[in-house]
Formats: structure tokens, sequence, C-alpha cells
């Protein structure tokens, strides 16, 4: 087949268009605003798509999101040889170079699939600026499982080097890589991007349990205050529901499992019940009282993973614009 000279926008509107309407919509909320624009726009002005094109599009999203595949299951290499053995080596040369100009072959990535405990043994004796390194490039949720592991007296100070870190030479994470990618006898994705600072910082501290979340925040505050201080703004913490309009508290109140808020509750302070049981019918409240002495002793973890759960359902109400948590500066701004 001779290929078209489409362009990469070109691609991506036939792609979406064969797609259909509601599949294509779902694709379309992970671009940015600019990207959806643009993709939009080159979809309203293609009035006619040639049967050759649509088959070379397809063709080819087939062939990188299987290569993507091969590259998660086994690494770089085992994806080259595969695509190799079945397309040839000029076409698998060309699969991975999309890959890489996608920028879906990220640092780190045959590390993605490994068992947290197992990373965190591996990474434990290294410096806490190489730990911090690592894991700024790995999922929120699987760093943090990875942090919580790690020693007490050395969360902190990872987690400071996380919230401060910028760009890192191309040299020193092809380096990292290496070291790892020996260690865990895998093969390591090579790229260059910008990983860590305090928003990194802030998603992993946001999986971590309040117990590791609140050690990390009173270690650092005690040579950091003011990068606490704007950690803490980005961050929701149970006991912050205090500060959350009548309505917002209502809404999340809705989503909640009322054992779940019986259990927060029980290890709350005073002033949270009040702001809950003031927003809760009379007859609630005295249910929900009741719940609270019903219970009798219980475990601090126990109160702790309940108080996680809400405060996921309060950040996810807020992502998704029906509640709003003032985060101070311009966020506090509500007209």
């Amino acid at each position: 087949m001779v290929r078209s000279k489409l362009t990469g926008l070109k691609k991506a509107a036939i792609l979406l268009m064969a797609l259909g309407p509601s599949l294509s919509a779902k694709i379309l909320r992970h671009f940015s605003e600019s990207d959806i624009e643009r993709i939009s726009l080159e979809i309203a002005n293609t009035t006619k798509v040639e049967i050759s094109e649509m088959e070379e599009v397809l063709e080819e999203f087939m062939l990188v999101n299987q290569a993507q595949k091969y590259v998660l299951d086994g690494g770089l290499e085992y994806a080259k040889k595969l695509l190799e053995e079945t397309l040839g080596t000029q076409k698998a040369h060309e699969i991975i170079k999309k890959l890489r100009e996608a920028s879906q072959i990220k640092p780190f990535m045959f590390a993605r699939k490994t068992d947290p405990k197992q990373l965190s043994n591996i990474i434990a004796h290294e410096h806490p600026q190489t730990i911090a390194l690592i894991l700024s490039y790995l999922d929120p949720q699987q760093a943090s499982q990875i942090l919580s592991d790690l020693p007490e007296e050395q969360q902190a100070g990872i987690a400071q080097r996380i919230a401060t870190m910028e760009r890192t030479s191309p040299e020193v994470l092809r380096e990292v890589e290496r070291v790892l990618e020996a260690r865990l006898s895998s093969v390591a994705q090579q790229d260059y991007a910008v990983a860590g600072g305090i928003g990194t910082l802030v998603d992993i501290l946001n999986n971590v349990d309040r117990g590791t979340e609140k050690l990390i925040l009173e270690e650092l505050e005690l040579e950091h205050p003011k990068l606490v201080d704007e950690i803490r703004k980005r961050l929701f913490i149970f006991e912050d529901v205090i500060g959350l309009d009548n309505a917002s508290i209502q809404r999340i109140i809705r989503e909640v499992d009322q054992k779940d808020l019986a259990m927060a509750l029980k290890g709350s302070s005073d002033e949270v019940r009040e702001r809950i049981f003031r927003n809760i019918s009379k007859r609630a409240a005295e249910m929900l009282q009741e719940d609270i002495e019903f219970m009798g002793p219980v475990r601090l973890r126990d109160v702790e993973e309940a108080q996680q759960r809400i405060v996921s359902i309060v950040r996810r109400l807020d992502e998704a614009g029906e509640i709003i948590i003032s985060r101070g500066g311009e966020d506090a701004i509500i007209i």
C-alpha cells in the first residue's frame, strides 16, 4: 500500500470520525482544551475521507496500540523483537519511533508493573535524591505505597526532594534507569520529561495513609514551613470539612456510606462533628450519634481509613466541579 502524507492532526481527526461520536467524546476528554479545539476544527473541515486513508489510519492505530502493549509486557527491546518478527525491521523501527514521538515510552515504565514492596526494598538504600527521582516518574498510587514502606526517617527528606525537584538531565535519568534496570532484570525506557514538584508530591500524599501523610508533613514543617504551607493549600484532609460551605457538606454526606461517616466522626474533633450535625436533620443527627456511641472503642487505623474514603469522595466531587474546596490564593475567590 502506498502511504499518504497525512499529518498527525489529520490522522487524529480521521480516527475519531471512524470511532464514532460516543467513543470519540470519551477520548477527547483526555486532551487539553487547545488540542480539543484543533482536532475539532480539523474534523469540521474534513468533508471527505478516502477509504485508503481510513484504512491506513486504523492500521497504524492498531499497530501502535499493539506495540505499546508489547512495551508494557516486556520492555522496549521485547517490543522491537516481536514487531521485527511480525512486520520486519523497517516497519518495526517506524512504530517504535512513533511511540517515542508520542511520548508513550516514559522513564521507568518497566518499573510500573513491579510490586511496590519489591521496589521499595530495592531502592531503600539509594540516596534520597535518587529515590525521589524514581518515585516522581511512577504512578502516584504506586509511589505512595513505596513511600509508606520506606523507613520513617527517610520519608520526609524524600518528600521534600520530590516537591523541590524541577528538571533532571537525560544523562542522570538514563544512569538511574540503567542501575534500576539491572536490579529488576528488565529493560529501561529512555525519555526526557519534567517530573517532581509540589503537584507530584500532593498526588502521592493524596494516596498514602493518613499516618504517613501526617508524619511527612510534621517532619517537613520543622525545616521547610513555607513548603508545607504550600502543600497544605493543595491537600484536603478530613478535618478541613469545617471550612466547606453548607451546600458542599450536604452534597458530600449524600455520597458517603453512613457507617464510614460514623467511624470517621468517632475519631474527629467536636468542631468537625458539630459541622456535620448542623447539615443533617435532627433525627439523622440523633441516629448518627447513636451509631457513634454504639460502636464503642475502635482502632485508630479503622478511623483513618474511613476518613480517607470520605476524603477521596470530597476530592472526586471537587474535581467534578460539584463542590468547591478553597485552597487559598486565587482559588479562594468565589464570584
